[in-house]
C-alpha cells in the first residue's frame, strides 16, 4: 500500500498509522521538515478529523502529538464514525 491510497479511518490504530505514514515519507524525501511532514499527514484525514487535528496542532508538532490528538479525538467524539446524509438523519459506517 503506498502513502497516498492509506488513508486514516477511526478503526485504524492512529499511532501505528502515523508510523507508518511517517516511514513512508521517510523512504519517498528524508530530507522532509517537520511542516511538511504534518501537512501530508493531516491531507491524509477526513475533513473534519483533518480540521479537528488542525485546530489543536502546534505549527512544529511532533508525530507523538498528531497520534495523541486522532487517539484523543476517536476517544472523546464522534467525528469520522459517521456519514451524514441530507434527509435521511445518519448512518453509520
Amino acid at each position: 500500500m503506498s502513502f497516498d491510497s492509506d488513508k486514516y479511518s477511526v478503526d485504524k490504530d492512529p499511532y501505528e498509522w502515523c508510523l507508518k505514514q511517517s516511514e513512508r515519507l521517510n523512504a519517498i524525501d528524508p530530507q522532509m521538515n517537520i511542516q511538511m511532514r504534518n501537512h501530508k499527514l493531516l491531507a491524509q484525514l477526513p475533513g473534519e478529523l483533518e480540521h479537528a487535528v488542525k485546530c489543536r496542532c502546534q505549527q512544529n508538532c511532533t508525530l507523538d502529538d498528531i497520534a495523541n490528538m486522532l487517539q484523543d479525538i476517536r476517544k472523546r467524539t464522534n467525528i469520522g464514525k459517521f456519514n451524514l446524509y441530507r434527509g435521511s438523519g445518519f448512518k453509520e459506517k
